[in-house]
């Protein structure tokens, strides 16, 4: 046990506190900011109840909520024990972005229990983060509340992780001289990473797409355990002989992982083409740690870990999305937004090297420049109406 990180939180009661906007010190503030003047902006609510997100923290505060059901490298550790997770989440939007966003930890229940709650929740959030909740669940969870809530829902395990994905594939691509889509791409772990990262790169280009999972490759009618799982095989369409993770992995361009420790070998990574990529990023131990995969012939090694260089991680784009998604009224992250946010992160590394390819967690304009390409993405949406 890490005695500096138990007495940090200990010693602070968990990492986050609220801090007030305007200071009530007389008689006049207290009657501005809360009794009698709030009678008005009641009365102003009522008859206009958008109004709400002009003048409350609903139009300015995100929650994130998680279930604890599918913490990284933990597992089902339960809506308690998720709770850091997702505060420390709260705290990176804040220290990051300047996002105000509160940890909500949910109890475990059905589908629609969990629904139901988060629905419940609309009136005082501006957004929602969904964190460390178990496939496939999940991807029901997110589908209901983006159909059925007016504020933007994002499922950082997906769409966060397939957009940091793509932007270091985009230019670990420029690293071998091969455009996106002649890439053959393995993608191990098929959960909610796993599908919401080979959906994205399909949108992008990138239809020579091998999925793998527990039980081997997947493919129609074989190796699927959701319907997630078959309708994406079915999308892709693309037709593997191989059966296993040792045999599949054979020729391919570029390795994603998204599962766990040590399934991949030197030799495994020999047997691929030339120059291949490998993306090992299951935590805290990768699937192939670098070093290995060096010895089996890569170079080009991006892993989940901040102790490797080229840390594939999901703080590179959800403080500056959520910004720019509340700044710009947007309701929705699209595939067309993810890629248009995965090209702002890469273009942050103009001159990509093996040992630098995607942008480091703190370079400075990493928040910018991607609340940066949402507004343009919204500037560009409206003139298309």
């Amino acid at each position: 046990m890490n005695e500096e990180v138990i007495e940090l939180h200990r010693e602070h009661t968990g990492v986050l506190s609220m801090e007030n906007e305007i200071n009530v010190r007389n008689s006049r503030e207290l009657a501005l900011a809360y009794t009698p003047g709030v009678a008005e902006l009641s009365k102003l609510i009522e008859r206009n109840p958008e109004l709400a997100r002009e003048y409350t923290i609903s139009g300015k505060c995100i929650a994130v909520i998680t279930d604890g059901t599918a913490v990284l490298g933990l597992g089902n550790v339960g809506p308690q024990a998720g709770l850091p997770i997702v505060e420390g989440k709260a705290l990176l939007y804040k220290s990051l972005a300047g996002v105000d966003a509160f940890p909500i930890a949910i109890k475990q229940g059905s589908v629609d229990e969990a629904v139901n709650t988060i629905k419940n929740l609309e009136l005082t959030f501006a957004g929602i983060h969904l964190e460390d909740i178990q496939a496939p669940t999940c991807f029901e969870i997110e589908e209901r509340l983006q159909k059925e809530l007016s504020i933007p829902v994002y499922h950082d395990d997906q769409e966060g992780t397939a957009i940091v994905v793509l932007a270091g594939l985009i230019n670990a691509a420029k690293l071998i001289n091969r455009p996106l889509s002649e890439l053959k791409v393995l993608i191990t772990g098929i959960g909610a990473s796993g599908i919401a990262t080979a959906n994205l790169l399909y949108a992008a280009g990138i239809t020579q797409l091998t999925l793998v999972d527990i039980d081997g490759v997947l493919s129609k009618h074989k190796n699927c355990s959701n319907p997630y799982q078959e309708a994406l095989v079915e999308k892709i369409d693309y037709k593997v002989e191989a059966e296993t993770l040792a045999e599949a992995i054979v020729g391919q361009h570029v390795f994603i992982g998204l599962s766990d420790a040590n399934i991949v070998t030197k030799e495994m990574v020999a047997s691929m083409a030339e120059n291949p990529i490998i993306f090992a990023l299951a935590n805290p131990v990768p699937e192939i740690h670098p070093d290995v995969a060096k010895a089996g012939g890569a170079s080009i090694i991006g892993t989940g870990s901040s102790n490797f260089p080229n840390q594939i991680n999901n703080i590179l784009a959800f403080p500056g999305l959520f910004k720019g998604l509340l700044e710009m009224k947007v309701n929705a992250v699209t595939l067309d937004l993810q890629i248009k946010v995965a090209e702002a992160i890469a273009g942050l590394v103009p001159e990509p090297t093996p040992e630098k390819f995607v942008p480091g967690i703190f370079d400075e304009g990493v928040v910018e420049e991607v609340t940066q390409s949402v507004r343009n993405y919204k500037i560009k949406e409206e003139a298309l109406v």
